[in-house]
């Protein structure tokens, strides 16, 4: 087992028991939201993503807009089909991982990483791309403490920067 291996493995079962009341609480409120009556699984979103290697597995994410909506991948994180740090998740098969981009399936796809701190919806495409393959061609321990210790405020600053109406242009 790899340093970074045992760190997502500590660092995921810590985090998943932290938040397990959280995460039974906002599945409980989307399940009621919705009226479904469907369990757990009405309140989980499955995707197919490409994991290391090109293997791909059904990613769960809650049915929210917020960022809770990311406590399930918890769970791919502790099964290591996930890291908590790493390149953005892809569908199999996308543009992103084919050509030169199929470097990024050398690692794990994580729940955050550059992309998440630097920005996140608002970068380009390519951009984005050319984080997640520096962050695959240069990765190490430290970098992954950092990306961790600057995703939570990078998060909060995107949510408040979403609720700050614009200021009215002044004329001059």
């Amino acid at each position: 087992m790899t340093v970074k291996r045992a760190v997502d493995l500590m660092g995921g079962l810590a985090l998943l028991i932290l938040f397990a009341p959280l995460i039974a609480a906002v599945a409980l409120l989307i399940i009621a939201g919705t009226g479904t009556g469907a369990g757990t699984a009405g309140a989980l979103r499955r995707r197919p993503v490409g994991g290391l290697g090109g293997r791909t597995f059904t990613m769960l994410t809650f049915r929210t807009k917020s960022p809770l909506a990311a406590l399930p991948l918890l769970l791919h994180v502790v099964r290591g089909q996930m890291s908590l740090v790493g390149p953005c998740p892809l569908a199999p098969g996308h543009r992103e991982s084919t050509g030169d981009g199929r470097r990024r399936l050398s690692v794990r796809p994580g729940m955050t990483g550059l992309w998440q701190i630097s920005g996140r919806s608002e970068l380009p495409w390519e951009e984005r791309e050319l984080l997640d393959l520096h962050y695959v061609d240069h990765h190490w321990l430290g970098m992954d403490l950092a990306i961790l210790a600057r995703t939570l405020p990078a998060v909060r600053k995107r949510r408040a920067a979403a609720r700050t109406p614009l200021a009215p242009a002044r004329v001059a």
